[in-house]
């Protein structure tokens, strides 16, 4: 029996011979479609049809058998029925073929038969090492070979993307899609099941192998997260390289409540794992095609990340210029301020009736030398300042535009400033665009869109390296606290455990005897704070009374909680003013620790204004969940009220997830609330539950 010598990522991208298992001459069936696709589209390798029926195909020698074969390819494609599937894998394992792709359905989508068939087929290749691909998918569409049956293959200059992809229609969908806007794909690859290679597996081996000629820009659909740190890894490796990676993820809607004893652990849920991972890799997570497409256009254009967020809108009609600049200022971008220098000079590009300033409206009598002059002064005048020249044209019919698109292409290849055109005419320009397209140069259609799309691209923070020397943090320490407990932390060991990571605290005593009470608050500073020790969620049962004036109220508080079920006595602290806050970690399988951040109090569940992160946090990732709730501007004061450090607050964040990261055991933790105000903020409250 032959075993197979060459790697599975020659075999699958690179082969150097492929059998077609049910070639044929009809090319609207996928045997025939996916044997001309190869054929016709310059593979250079040995191209072999197997099909028992007919002597010759495409006017190709056809082999009866695959054991006739003149040797082991190094790629099998199967378009045969799914009865006749395993028997074509046993033939092929044992002709020594290297990998296979089973375009064939009928499998584990289809019933618990099919999924029997699939374990069937995994046992064959194991035998021999031959990788599978598949069953249920459309094929492979790599720099070397076309072997789609289904879709377009589009043939743009520049191969600039590139996608991977758990659905084939998915594939097809989103390559005609971008095929109308510019985008130029390389490789385009779909995994149907996925009965051995996942869609992390297939970004695992384009990271390991890619080079120059792969795309600057891999688009990823994929339908569920199996193997969360090999995505992380991988995504983070590939962004290092250049390569930005825009996913969708979809079946994000929740089915059921998690059981949880901690907000944070009733708050997160699997869409919010995805989500911290994807920040934390550096994907840019978008949620639909277009969506997708345009990030895609925005990356091509801009050549990659923005560094400032200044646009210059060039436009030749006022309401889309205003549209665009509304939707800057509301994605958080800025429309640039230009030097006197540059508004002189412009008087002497633009008609006296031209706007100078931003957005600059030259007006419909605008010509090819128009778009050019002002673009070649904003990269001598203003590079630095400006991110990106937005130039939105439409088509009067009064001039011919066929010049300024040429001005256009030609400028998006060589301004200093990344050049990205919106061309408002698709009817009675659109010859002109497709001309446009076929250069290799991309477009937008809408204002609005391209300003959304500039937002995804420049909102990514840059790959930081992570650091665990926090200074105030004794692991030791906390170690010590840990050690041998479970389930439910108690309140003291609590109190010594956020001292071990760092936090600040408010002083506490808990008193467990009536008879206690007046004696123990009797030197105590009043108004107090009192909370029942021992339920976990204390304002649900009634557990919590603020600015308890004296003694006497104290011990009246003390009589209303102890008959609160599970109460063990009464926790007293001072009052604490100022913000509110909630921090929390929620252990998510396969995923490690979830870092939760947002606004405190009793509504926190209910306003779910939160952000997420993956531990550990990086100083950046935590003070971009810091910024990223919709309340921020509460923590840095409204209304004449004191505000709180950002920065205190993420450093308290990067302690937390350290802490979930050296000790895995903490399964869900929140501190509820974090409060103060300025600098000085205290752990007030926290539940920790540990296996």
């Amino acid at each position: 029996m032959d075993i197979k010598t060459k790697s599975t990522y020659n075999c699958l991208f690179h082969p150097e011979s492929i059998a077609v298992i049910g070639a044929g001459n009809n090319i609207l069936k996928p045997g025939g479609r996916v044997f001309f696709n190869i054929r016709e589209n310059g593979y250079a390798g040995n191209l072999w049809a197997v099909n028992p029926k007919t002597e010759a195909v495409q006017d190709r020698p056809t082999f009866k058998t695959i054991e006739d074969l003149p040797g082991p390819p190094d790629l099998a494609i199967m378009a045969i029925p799914s009865g006749s599937v395993i028997p074509a894998m046993q033939s092929l394992a044992k002709k020594g073929a290297g990998a296979v792709i089973v375009l064939t359905s009928g499998f584990g989508e289809k019933n618990a038969q099919g999924k029997a068939l699939e374990q069937e087929m995994l046992a064959i290749g194991k035998s021999t090492g031959m990788d599978i691909i598949g069953p249920n998918c459309s094929g492979f569409m790599t720099r070397s070979y076309k072997g789609k049956f289904a879709g377009i293959l589009p043939a743009r200059p520049g191969r600039v993307v590139d996608i991977i992809s758990g659905s084939g229609a998915t594939v097809d969908y989103i390559m005609e899609m971008a095929d109308g806007r510019g985008l130029s794909f390389g490789t385009a690859v779909n995994l149907g099941n996925s009965i051995q290679y996942g869609v992390e597996d297939l970004i695992k081996m384009y990271d390991e192998h890619y080079g120059p000629e792969d795309g600057k820009v891999l688009l990823v659909y994929l339908e569920s997260v199996r193997k969360p740190s090999l995505l992380l890894h991988h995504a983070k490796s590939l962004k290092k390289k250049g390569c930005t990676v825009i996913a969708v993820k979809s079946g994000n809607t929740p089915t059921g409540h998690k059981a949880a004893a901690s907000h944070t652990g009733a708050m997160a849920n699997r869409d919010s794992a995805v989500q911290a991972l994807m920040d934390k890799a550096g994907i840019i997570r978008v949620k639909s095609k277009a969506e997708m497409i345009d990030t895609a256009c925005a990356v091509v254009a801009c050549r990659g990340k923005l560094s400032n967020g200044n646009v210059c809108v060039l436009t030749d009609a006022g309401g889309p210029g205003v549209m665009m600049t509304d939707e800057i200022f509301r994605q958080g971008l800025s429309m640039a301020r230009f030097k006197p220098s540059t508004l002189k000079r412009l008087e002497h590009i633009l008609p006296p009736e031209a706007a100078f300033a931003n957005p600059i409206d030259c007006g419909a009598s605008r010509n090819e030398h128009t778009i050019e002059d002002i673009i070649s002064l904003m990269g001598e005048e203003e590079k630095g300042n400006i991110d990106v020249i937005a130039v939105i044209i439409g088509n009067s019919l009064l001039s011919d535009n066929a010049p300024i698109y040429e001005a256009i292409a030609r400028a998006m290849k060589e301004s200093p400033i990344p050049v990205v055109p919106v061309f408002t005419s698709l009817t009675t320009a659109g010859d002109l665009i497709s001309r446009f397209t076929d250069s290799g140069s991309v477009f937008f259609n809408d204002e609005v869109t391209l300003a959304a799309s500039l937002s995804r691209v420049i909102s990514r923070s840059g790959l930081e390296p992570e650091d665990s020397s926090i200074s105030g943090y004794d692991k030791a320490a906390a170690a010590f606290v840990l050690e041998g407990k479970r389930q439910v932390l108690s309140p003291g060991d609590v109190q010594t455990l956020l001292k071990a990571a760092g936090f600040r605290q408010v002083s506490q005593l808990i008193i467990k005897n009536r008879a206690d009470v007046l004696t123990a608050l009797k030197d105590h500073n009043f108004p107090i704070a009192a909370k029942v020790a021992g339920p976990l969620h204390k304002t649900d049962v009634g557990g919590v009374r603020l600015n308890v004036p004296g003694p006497a109220e104290a011990l009246a508080v003390f009589d209303d909680m102890m008959v609160i079920d599970g109460a063990q006595g009464i926790l007293v602290q001072p009052m604490v003013t100022g913000t509110e806050m909630i921090l929390g970690i929620s252990r998510e399988e396969g995923f490690g620790h979830l870092v939760m951040f947002g606004l405190g109090g009793i509504f926190t569940e209910a306003l779910k204004d939160v952000s997420f992160g993956l531990a550990p946090l990086t100083p950046t990732e935590s003070m971009d969940m810091v910024r990223g709730i919709k309340g921020v501007s509460i923590l840095s004061g409204i209304r004449g009220q004191n505000g709180v450090s950002l920065e205190t607050v993420a450093d308290c964040l990067q302690r937390l997830s350290l802490l979930a990261t050296d000790f895995p055991q903490i399964k869900e933790m929140d501190i509820n609330p974090l409060k103060g105000s300025g600098e000085a903020l205290f752990a007030v409250d926290a539940r920790i539950i540990l296996d």
